[in-house]
């Protein structure tokens, strides 16, 4: 599959923005995305619940700090992201993806935004990825310039 051009605005899922905060595959690729987002080229957005994933895996992780987590938290919300709150239609259609693509819900809840607002979602999860691609709005982090 040929690389994704980064668009103005994107949908960021946990799995990408997780990697601000470690060093794994495609972290330097995540950053570059938030820099671009702090330079003012690109918008991320992102539904709320991206807060309560990111804070419950950073928790997980034995090598981060409760203090980590906090300032993790501090920093996300010093960006300035576009935090979606879920409408009644976004999680019916989270359901129906969720059901249709055999996923979670709360996977499928990025998807309904980036349907919802004709934005193009990232994710570093292969996964989800392959459930979903038929929809024409995802792309891997890894295939993303």
């Amino acid at each position: 599959m040929a690389p994704k051009q980064l668009g103005s605005k994107v949908i960021l899922d946990s799995s990408v923005i997780i990697k601000w905060f470690s060093e794994e595959e495609d972290s330097d690729k995540a950053r570059v995305i938030r820099d671009s987002h702090v330079q003012g080229h690109v918008d991320i957005i992102a539904p709320d619940l991206m807060l309560y994933e990111i804070t419950n895996a950073l928790r997980y992780n034995n090598a981060v700090t409760e203090k980590d987590v906090q300032d993790a938290v501090d920093s996300i919300l010093e960006l300035d992201l576009s935090i979606i709150v879920p409408t009644r239609e976004i999680l019916h259609n989270a359901i129906s993806i969720a059901r249709k693509h055999n996923t979670t819900v709360y996977d499928a809840h990025y998807l309904a935004i980036a349907q919802f607002l004709n934005i193009p979602l990232i994710t570093a999860d292969q996964k989800f990825f392959q459930k979903v691609k038929s929809t024409g709005c995802i792309a891997l982090l890894k295939e993303v310039e």
